[in-house]
């Protein structure tokens, strides 16, 4: 795979999407979601292979107007419930794993400025995302202390900032207009600056390797002493020293993500074993799969799948409790929901992932089958915060009535 450095003075590969859909609500959400779904999957198999970045499927997915969801009614937007949300990424990610990811940071971003962004920042930038703009990621940062720990400057400059620093894993930071930044300033403390995409100064350099989730572009991006407006830098650190939703907003969207790799695996492997199985028809009549191990395989499988499709829309009730009412309880309760559901997300994609080896055999790893990818996906996504603590948290808070921590992994 070939590495290459995309300088932002010319926005040619991420162009704004024309002719934007305006989705009203949640019906409409989810409509366009499973239809889109459906295209996004003929050629899965394919883009992960070559690893083909899927700019034309990006162009589709946001002139969906699937990218404008979560804007609130009061700024023109459908305003879906989380539950509505978590649901698009989740099919979405059932037809190609990367494609859920590349919009979960886009999502997270408006959900910091639905809470600290003043309403100038709100109807300028929500604007912005109606009219087809998507916005990426810089937030991880190779090197620090602790993975919340933060280098990357934001330094006075006139009326403006100047940023400096080097991110990684920035996903969707490839294919966006505007890539929020999480810098420090001066006296320490934590922003999300939305630096124009075409900054001078800003480099994408699309140098991500993973074996999985192979086309999301998570790279990384360098900024030298880019400028960015007073206007676009929105207080982030506030978002986690007081109870918001911000956290579990960006958790249940991974969980999503996980859930629908598990739901695309577990697919697989039925069509896998019908395709093999039953081929013959002795006098009319298809023969049954009636290995027992194979049986119990797909039992087994299915519960907890379904289990994890259950907890992910319970999650969301919680988070759009808690996001009507932002209390400590309420908060509480909507992030240990969605710990639950990230945490068997998590279990069921890899579980999935491995059972279609075990039932496909060597077939499953043959490029031709693409079966591979869903545990490669799976196992590439579920390491973006360790689990072992979510079950620490939940275990914590009914036994001991403690709640979870604030922050963006719990």
């Amino acid at each position: 795979m070939s590495l290459q450095t995309l300088p932002r003075d010319s926005q040619a590969h991420a162009p704004i999407a024309t002719r934007t859909t305006l989705i009203r609500d949640d019906a409409q959400a989810l409509e366009s979601a499973r239809a889109l779904a459906e295209t996004f999957k003929a050629q899965s198999a394919e883009r992960d292979r070559e690893r083909r970045l899927p700019h034309e499927e990006l162009e589709a997915f946001t002139r969906s107007g699937l990218w404008g969801i979560s804007v609130p009614k009061a700024f023109g937007g459908a305003g879906v419930s989380s539950v509505t949300l978590a649901d698009v990424i989740r099919l979405v990610s059932a037809a190609d794993g990367s494609l859920g990811q590349i919009p979960q940071n886009h999502f997270y971003a408006l959900e910091v400025l639905r809470v600290n962004g003043s309403p100038g920042q709100q109807k300028r930038l929500y604007a912005e995302v109606l009219e087809g703009r998507r916005f990426g990621n810089a937030l991880a940062e190779l090197g620090t202390k602790t993975a919340h720990d933060r280098t990357t400057r934001l330094s006075r400059d006139g009326a403006g900032w100047r940023i400096n620093g080097r991110k990684f894993y920035a996903t969707g930071a490839l294919y966006a207009q505007r890539i929020p930044t999480s810098v420090i300033d001066d006296d320490g403390i934590q922003h999300l600056a939305f630096v124009p995409a075409d900054s001078a100064g800003l480099n994408v350099i699309d140098d991500w390797s993973g074996f999985g989730q192979r086309t999301t572009g998570s790279g990384s991006v360098v900024f030298d002493n880019v400028y960015v407006e007073d206007e676009d830098v929105v207080p982030f650190q506030t978002a986690f020293e007081q109870p918001t939703t911000v956290g579990p907003l960006a958790q249940i969207l991974h969980a999503a993500i996980d859930t629908g790799i598990a739901r695309a695996a577990f697919e697989d492997a039925l069509h896998f074993v019908r395709s093999r199985t039953r081929p013959w028809i002795d006098s009319g009549i298809e023969k049954a799969v009636d290995d027992p191990l194979t049986l119990h395989s797909f039992g087994k499988l299915g519960i907890r799948l379904h289990a994890a499709e259950a907890l992910l829309q319970r999650a969301g009730e919680y988070l759009d409790r808690a996001q009507a009412l932002t209390t400590p309880e309420n908060l509480a309760q909507a992030s240990i929901a969605v710990a639950e559901a990230r945490a068997i997300s998590t279990e069921i994609s890899l579980e999935a992932g491995s059972t279609l080896f075990e039932l496909a055999g060597s077939q499953s790893t043959l490029a031709e089958h693409g079966l591979d990818r869903h545990w490669r996906n799976a196992r590439v996504h579920t390491l973006h915060d360790p689990v072992r603590w979510k079950y620490h948290a939940i275990g914590n808070f009914y036994l001991n009535d403690v709640n979870p921590p604030r922050r963006g992994t719990i």
